[in-house]
């Protein structure tokens, strides 16, 4: 049987930008229009993904640098890929996975000053061509997010447990990363109710995603190639 390929949709931002949330709503609605989801996460997703996520949130790997922060990161990813979200779109199921490759490219590339040359290195190794064919980025300024964060009463990761100013700059670089790649990447405005933030998301998936849309960048890429 010919089994068309699942679409692949990440969702990017900063710390309490509502990600998980609005992954399993996203997941809701395209499961309402008769399509097979998986919703997964980054870091883990995969058995030993998530044996290696421990080990970067519980701030283990910090005093190595962003550099083996990065490299525990490519290993989780590649084993999530390969045995996750690969299979799942071969099979014709669409992926949510809350953060992706973006996530690393901002904390370790920007914040950790590691080059794109090495992150591009670690990408073509763990993904692939397993790429986002879209990615919804959570935006809301940085002391939101964080006051959403410690709302939850759990105890800060290693990445929730910086200061403003470096949150400030993860939001710098997450809208910088979707400006630069804006046929793959949407910010969306997540300081207004979830409801509202579902909607949008929603309308984002239908008009980069349906068939017509689709037909539409290729016919794009055709002309202006």
């Amino acid at each position: 049987m010919n089994v068309s390929r699942g679409r692949f949709i990440t969702l990017e931002g900063g710390e309490g930008t509502g990600k998980s949330t609005q992954s399993r709503r996203l997941a809701a609605a395209l499961e309402a229009q008769g399509r097979k989801v998986l919703i997964t996460r980054e870091p883990g997703g995969s058995p030993g993904a998530e044996a290696i996520r421990h080990v970067i949130l519980s701030g283990a790997a910090r005093a190595y640098g962003p550099a083996s922060e990065a490299l525990l990161f490519a290993a989780a990813r590649a084993d999530h890929v390969d045995t996750v979200i690969a299979p799942a779109l071969a099979a014709g199921t669409w992926v949510v996975c809350d953060r992706f490759i973006d996530s690393t490219r901002v904390y370790q590339g920007v914040l950790g000053s590691l080059s794109g040359d090495l992150l591009d290195s670690l990408e073509g190794v763990a993904v692939g061509e397993t790429r986002p064919d879209l990615t919804l980025m959570l935006d809301v300024p940085p002391e939101v997010g964080l006051a959403r964060a410690a709302a939850r009463g759990e105890a800060a990761d290693r990445f929730e447990s910086e200061g403003l100013a470096f949150h400030a700059k993860v939001r710098d670089a997450f809208l910088a990363l979707a400006k630069a790649e804006p046929d793959r990447c949407v910010v969306v405005d997540a300081t207004v109710p979830p409801d509202k933030v579902a909607e949008r998301i929603w309308e984002t998936v239908v008009s980069h995603l349906s068939p017509a849309a689709r037909t539409r960048r290729s016919t794009r890429r055709k002309k202006s190639s």
